[in-house]
């Protein structure tokens, strides 16, 4: 039976990481405003244990999906910090999306990964951007594009901009589109084709 929110809170303290990570994960999937003070506290112990990458990831996304707004500020330092958890740092940037974008809309936010040239933040923006249906400015468009259009046709950091076009105004974003449909890479292919057939 599936923990409710009181329960999921009370195991964020559990000794085990893999009892923490299957309360954030619930506490995520609940989605409950109320979780995020204990989700933050959780995170704030959490971040010192080099090994339980996969228990931040999971924190770190209850919280963007809580919409624990007063963890904004923490997690953008986090996303400041050099680290080889590649899956820490995507689920920062969705995050920092999913926390910034009701009040300072999807550019901000957005720019503000990509300004710190890391491409995990970056990817994990771009997800959030896409779940949220997100529509950020054409300035905010053009700079994704110049970052992604250079890459390579294999490269997966195309796929959320894939996704995201179908709701993103422009002719230039229709040939982004129409490239990722025709290369190589099956997921992103897939996603843009998917994304003009609803433009």
């Amino acid at each position: 039976m599936a923990l409710t929110l009181t329960e999921a809170v009370a195991q964020l303290g559990d000794k085990a990481s893999a009892k923490r990570r299957s309360a954030a994960k619930r506490l995520g999937a609940l989605a409950d405003a109320a979780a995020g003070p204990a989700l933050l506290d959780a995170l704030r112990r959490e971040v010192g244990m080099r090994r339980t990458w996969e228990t931040q990831y999971e924190m770190i996304m209850a919280l963007g999906a809580c919409g624990h707004l007063p963890a904004a500020d923490f997690l953008a330092e986090l996303a400041l910090r050099p680290t080889e958890d590649d899956a820490v740092h995507l689920a920062l940037g969705d995050a920092v999306v999913r926390l910034r974008s009701p009040e300072d809309g999807f550019a901000a936010p957005l720019e503000w990964c990509l300004d710190q040239g890391d491409p995990s933040l970056t990817d994990g923006a771009l997800r959030a951007v896409a779940t949220l249906d997100g529509v950020p400015d054409a300035r905010t468009v053009d700079r994704v594009l110049d970052l992604l259009e250079p890459l390579d046709p294999y490269d997966g950091l195309r796929y959320w901009a894939a996704v995201a076009g179908a709701k993103w105004p422009g002719e230039r974003v229709r040939a982004f589109l129409e490239a990722c449909a025709a290369g190589p890479r099956a997921d992103v292919a897939e996603a843009a084709a998917t994304s003009l057939e609803g433009r």
